[in-house]
């Protein structure tokens, strides 16, 4: 009766090189990158791709025009409160002009009683 072979390093390794060798060429007889399922499978993920991008897009150029709309918006609001502002403080102007002169008024009144 024959002994035990041992199995060496170099044994050990060429049987790897040939599984893998033999892993790679099923891979490729039966390689999915060919098949015509395959190939409308993508397409159909690229049209889905596409489609979602698109409405992306559409959804982003939506967020900047009402985001541009906000600040026209907030500007004119500004607009108007600085005008009112002036408008305001042109009226006080007056008011204390015409308080002013009615109080020269009543203070020149008198002194032309005295």
């Amino acid at each position: 009766m024959s002994g035990f072979k041992e199995v060496g390093f170099g044994d050990r390794r060429s049987a790897a090189t040939a599984a893998k060798k033999a892993q790679v060429e099923k891979y490729r007889e039966s390689s999915v990158l060919d098949d015509a399922a395959f190939a409308a499978r993508q397409s159909e993920l690229l049209a889905v791709r596409v489609a979602r991008e698109a409405r992306a897009a559409e959804r982003k150029a939506d967020r900047e025009a009402a985001e541009a709309k906000a600040a026209a918006e907030k500007l004119a609001a500004e607009a108007q409160a600085v005008q009112d502002a002036a408008a305001r403080a042109a009226n006080d102007q007056s008011l204390l002009a015409e308080q002013k002169a009615a109080r020269d008024a009543r203070y020149a009144a008198r002194k032309a009683r005295k």
